[in-house]
């Protein structure tokens, strides 16, 4: 029987679908499946949370792994509203913030198995290792993201294979389990030591990759879903600037320097009320929701106070409703820092 299994894999080589982060774990996954000769298609996932940007190594370290990989083929998936829904909602509870992770692993799984079926590949593969997630790489939670996505029996995780049950890949000869690894807990030494034996040197350091990890904007993104439909380009808006809760319909949005600014002015929408400074150095704002007077009046309030010369003396703060509206010229003090305070997100 392992005679014919093995005449047929000579004759038919095996295609997997990897899912690459960019990080060591998937990229180190992937070396392990090309030296028993698989033919490795890499998916990658990238979702309105992301924190790839071009001053991190986010989406560029995926590129890099490519390469180290020896230019296996790669494609792209970006996650919108159907995550959003996710965020929203999430079946099984979030993380240490707002942070939906076994939801997360279940529809990328999920996706990457449809992907398996176009392209006729055997099995996918993970760069996940038992234990060093508290929360979605514990033995029972790996078990319940494979089958809620539909593919149990064709995962395959290398760096933990061998602390698993055998999955269809290794039953069917097409991998030697004894070829595969038995990592397990938090620690990355051995991650790191196996890097060195590949040569891999240009790898990110495994702080997160994702802002719903992150504190701040966890509190951002609660407030957002307490008082506004969830949309792709709220979850953009709430990536920039200082935010500040008017009232429960309304938010002022303020940019730190001159890229926020820029990209604040990117992601106004219709009926926005656009704020900025006239005669003094300043930031742009973004009013959002059912601003009132009483709502506009503060906002310049909370803008003089980030301009300029702005913990004395009147600012004028220019106001306009876009995209067409009559520009309004308001006169103020800045408000005073207890009181923007009381507003900040």
């Amino acid at each position: 029987m392992n005679q014919r299994r093995t005449s047929t894999r000579k004759r038919t080589r095996i295609k997997a679908v990897g899912l690459l982060s960019g990080g060591l774990d998937s990229t180190l996954a992937a070396k392990l499946m090309l030296e028993q000769k698989i033919e490795v298609y890499a998916i990658n996932f990238t979702s309105p949370f992301c924190t790839c940007t071009p001053k991190k190594a986010g989406c560029a370290s995926v590129v890099t792994a490519v390469k180290e990989l020896g230019g296996i083929p790669l494609t792209r998936v970006a996650l919108g509203n159907e995550y959003l829904e996710i965020v929203r909602n999430p079946k099984h509870g979030y993380g240490s913030e707002m942070n939906p992770c076994i939801d997360c692993r279940i529809i990328k799984v999920r996706k990457a198995g449809e992907y398996m079926r176009d392209i006729g590949a055997s099995f996918l593969f993970t760069g996940e290792v038992l234990g060093q997630r508290p929360m979605s790489q514990r033995r029972a939670v790996l078990k319940l993201i494979d089958r809620e996505s539909g593919f149990e029996g064709s995962i395959v995780r290398p760096l933990s294979a061998r602390l698993l049950p055998p999955a269809i890949p290794e039953k069917e000869g097409w991998l030697e389990r004894e070829r595969l690894l038995g990592f397990r807990s938090r620690s990355r030494k051995p991650q790191m030591a196996l890097a060195v034996k590949y040569g891999i040197v240009d790898y990110p350091c495994p702080a997160g990759g994702c802002l719903l990890t992150d504190p701040g904007f966890a509190r951002r993104m609660k407030d957002l879903m307490t008082y506004s439909e969830l949309t792709v380009n709220d979850t953009e808006l709430l990536k920039v600037g200082r935010h500040f809760r008017l009232m429960p319909q309304a938010k002022l949005v303020v940019g730190r320097n001159k890229e926020e600014n820029e990209r604040l002015l990117g992601l106004a929408k219709r009926d926005d009320i656009c704020f900025s400074p006239i005669e003094v150095k300043g930031p742009i704002g973004i009013g959002r929701g059912n601003l009132n007077r009483e709502h506009v009046q503060k906002s310049v309030g909370i803008m003089a106070r980030y301009c300029d010369g702005g913990t004395h003396g009147k600012v004028k703060i220019t106001n306009r409703r876009l995209p067409n509206g009559k520009p309004h010229v308001i006169s103020t003090m800045p408000m005073q820092e207890d009181n923007v305070a009381e507003f900040r997100i």
